[in-house]
């Protein structure tokens, strides 16, 4: 265990019969959250690794960000280089793969990959693994998904260019995404269940002038029509309850996030009634020595707002509790 320029070394018991690394810190997801994690505790000297599936996470999908503070109307990809290259100047390692389980050996956690037998050891793991899109759940979504039917504005809309699409969603991600793709579509139907978006007003202004974009408040997708491609969409008034086909080439779905629930039921973390991880303050779990940070956090002490800085404050508030944690162990042996 390193701390400063000096190393110190815990018990680590007999070595495993699967080769395996340990790290102080384990950071799983390479998102806002994890990549600030990993540069907090590199910071502190000590030993970092970042495993992560999608390196940037769901903010490379952002086609604009215009709310982090230093860096006005940067793309979602520009600023995910500049945190990598932030984290790389400390030389952390990031390794791109998935974890798909964790288990506890003698005082450390030990995390399983999906493309590798060797396993990653931490005294501490901070998970900023986010949430996966929301999907509309109706008929014919499943089976036009990659055909028509998108969750990614950014990797998908240049496939749309002079065709028209609708935008569901009434969050920051579904306006910015409506207005990117009105830069390069014929049209954008901007669909909300709501008669009031949640979005920055200065988003929902933007959307009410783009002459590009259409508004359609109070209104559902019932049905996504196509047999081998997206051809309409059934939409519902949702106060006259009239139903008419929509005819589109696109569809991108922008309506929250899902969180991974069964993932942390299954290494064992607490999760609160909406499937988040259970927080303190701190962003510990009921794991000793194990974090949440970012969308995937939750419970009573989390304050709901999906934000780029609020992942990141987190991120470096886990790096900061997993310090305290590792210099406590230290003072016990």
């Amino acid at each position: 265990m390193s701390i400063g320029k000096f190393r110190l070394t815990l018990n680590l018991g007999a070595p495993s019969e699967v080769s395996r690394e340990v790290y102080d810190v384990v950071v799983v997801g390479g998102g806002p959250a994890g990549l600030t994690a990993g540069l907090y505790a590199a910071r502190y000297s000590l030993k970092t690794i970042i495993i992560t599936k999608l390196l940037g996470g769901l903010v490379t999908e952002a086609p604009l960000v215009d709310d982090y503070p230093g860096l006005p109307e940067i793309s979602g990809n520009d600023l995910v280089d500049k945190f990598v290259k932030h984290v790389k100047k400390y030389g952390v390692p990031i390794v791109i793969d998935e974890v798909i389980g964790m288990t506890r050996e003698d005082d450390k956690w030990c995390v399983e990959l999906r493309n590798t037998s060797k396993k990653i050891c931490g005294y501490t793991v901070i998970f900023g693994i986010g949430s996966e899109k929301r999907k509309l759940g109706v008929p014919g979504e499943e089976k036009l998904i990659g055909k028509g039917v998108s969750y990614c504005a950014t990797c998908d809309g240049p496939l749309f260019k002079d065709k028209v699409v609708a935008v569901v969603g009434g969050g920051n991600s579904a306006l910015t995404s409506a207005h990117y793709l009105a830069t390069l579509v014929a049209k954008v139907y901007l669909i909300h269940r709501r008669d009031q978006f949640r979005a920055f007003p200065v988003y929902v202004e933007k959307a009410k002038q783009n002459p590009k974009i259409e508004i359609l408040l109070n209104t559902v997708v019932k049905e996504i029509v196509g047999d081998k491609k997206l051809e309409a969409i059934r939409i519902r008034n949702t106060k006259t309850g009239e139903e008419k086909i929509l005819k589109i080439d696109g569809l991108f779905v922008e309506i929250g996030l899902v969180p991974p629930k069964e993932f942390f039921e299954k290494i064992g973390i607490e999760t609160d009634e909406h499937g988040y991880a259970k927080v303190a303050p701190d962003q510990s779990t009921n794991l000793p020595g194990v974090y949440v940070a970012g969308d995937a956090a939750g419970g009573q002490c989390k304050y709901r707002f999906e934000q780029i800085i609020t992942a990141a404050a987190e991120g470096a508030k886990a790096a900061d509790a997993a310090f305290k944690y590792i210099l406590q162990k230290i003072k016990s042996k």
